[in-house]
């Protein structure tokens, strides 16, 4: 999983922990829980989320740990459920297993980042947490700073364990897997899946806790298969090879506390400072140790970090005073095609009477997409959405429904922060939309990189259409068209 030739691009001017914060009730030695808490059942659309609740503290705090995960039989393991007790002496802990995974319903294909996403909002809203801080390990971290960013309303503050923006390197992200070792490992993942030899040498590896424990590599090899299936490890592997949230980062506005241990072999330490460094006031807290996963090794020293982190949010509680002037949303512009020319052949009448017809085909799409009119000038759209497949697939439904009675439409999206002041929406991410829909072409829904990167797991299959010149926004943007 490492690279050859990892350079330290970003120095170490961090924000880190200071030496004394305040204390919140963190229990030194807390009580073992005498038995498991009762494993529910969030409703997430069709989807059938298993969580649990437990601990009283003050604050409610939402664990996820990576493709690995049984809410049940984590608990069966020492460690881990030694680093929960210790997480629920100060918090009301949230545990669940994703759509998928663990003791949730099981699907065909992989879940794309919305529709976990919707499974965070399914559970936060069944167990009554209206703001909870989040922290999330592997994958699970990708998939909550990007809630963070999109739903700031909900966190009062974000952990990242080992978190990868990326699994592949790229230029200017030299972490990471090639193309062959990317094809490798999804390719030995799923045809060794049942093979004991094979999941103890990848925990041999990357949890060097369980060299020394037999028992230990037993227990995690046993939750390993317990967590998923063969053709699942494979999709979701394939699916977190396509994301890329770099992007994502600088529009994380909640508190946030970056976690890494020094000598991770699967997620190098320059990894976690370069997610620290993209985060603006993220603070960065590197711990010693090599385990993957935070319930082994030192997990006092994470829990302990955890600790006087939600401490610190707990204090602020700004949260509670101010709705987010910003938050990460995805745009979409749309126009007719030929609008002038057949405005003057209609006449002004016939003309209005389409408009009419055009304004209730999209808007009745936007309540299906669960889409946010923002702007109509004549004969275009503007609407913001809070998941990019959901903007994607409105789009194609606009175009198809117009197509219908007889109008050509384009559109184009992207996703970045948008600025929220007074009902109305701003900034940057809002100009790059309207660009990249003036590049589309008749009957067609031209989205940006960011966009694509976003939308793994979906289904939405996309044609490159190369770099473009954005007018007034600097650089070169590669620009996509949804396959029809």
């Amino acid at each position: 999983m490492t690279a050859a030739g990892w350079v330290e691009p970003f120095p170490l001017a961090l924000p880190r922990r200071p030496e004394k914060v305040k204390p919140f009730p963190v229990v030194e030695t807390p009580a073992a829980i005498s038995e498991p808490p009762p494993t529910l059942y969030a409703r997430s659309g069709q989807m059938h989320i298993a969580y649990q609740t437990v601990g009283e503290g003050p604050a409610d705090l939402v664990f996820l740990p990576g493709i690995v995960s049984n809410v049940e039989l984590a608990w069966e393991e020492p460690h881990w459920a030694d680093f929960y007790e210790q997480l629920a002496s100060f918090s009301r802990l949230i545990l669940f297993d994703r759509r998928g995974v663990g003791l949730s319903d099981r699907i065909s294909g992989v879940p794309s980042l919305e529709e976990r996403m919707e499974d965070v909002r399914a559970v936060l809203d069944e167990v009554g947490s209206e703001r909870a801080t989040l922290f999330g390990s592997l994958d699970a971290g990708a998939m909550f700073a990007l809630f963070a960013a999109t739903y700031p309303e909900r966190v009062a503050g974000l952990v990242l364990f080992a978190t990868q923006p990326r699994w592949t390197s790229a230029p200017g992200y030299p972490w990471g897997l090639s193309s062959e070792q990317a094809c490798l490992w999804i390719e030995e993942g799923e045809r060794r899946f049942g093979d004991p030899e094979y999941v103890k040498g990848l925990l041999y590896q990357f949890c060097p806790s369980t060299r020394t424990d037999p028992r230990l590599l037993d227990a995690m090899t046993k939750i390993w298969r317990h967590s998923a299936s063969p053709g699942a490890l494979a999709a979701f592997r394939r699916m977190n090879l396509e994301i890329d949230i770099r992007q994502v980062l600088p529009t994380i506005r909640v508190p946030t506390l970056v976690l890494q241990r020094a000598d991770d072999k699967f997620v190098p330490a320059p990894v976690g400072r370069y997610v620290a460094e993209q985060i603006p006031g993220a603070v960065y807290d590197e711990v010693p140790g090599g385990d993957v996963v935070p319930w082994l090794g030192d997990s006092r020293r994470i829990v302990d970090s955890v600790g006087e982190f939600l401490a610190e949010v707990w204090e602020e509680r700004a949260w509670e005073e101010a709705e987010p002037d910003r938050q990460l949303s995805t745009v979409m512009f749309t126009d007719i095609v030929d609008s002038t020319a057949r405005a003057a052949a209609m006449g002004d009448a016939r003309w209005r009477e389409l408009l009419r017809e055009h304004h209730t085909i999209v808007r009745r799409q936007l309540v299906r997409f669960r889409g946010r009119e923002v702007d109509t000038a004549g004969d275009g759209f503007f609407a913001t959405f809070d998941g990019p497949a959901r903007a994607i697939r409105c789009a194609c439904a606009v175009r198809e429904a117009l197509a219908d009675v007889g109008m050509t439409v384009r559109a184009g999206l992207h996703t970045g922060e948008c600025e929220l002041s007074d009902g109305k929406v701003g900034g940057i991410a809002v100009h790059i939309g309207a660009r990249v829909a003036a590049h589309a072409r008749p009957g067609q829904v031209l989205v940006s990189r960011t966009v694509k990167d976003l939308v793994a797991g979906s289904g939405i299959a996309f044609d490159e259409r190369g770099p473009h010149e954005l007018r007034g926004i600097p650089g070169e943007w590669s620009l996509y068209a949804v396959r029809a």
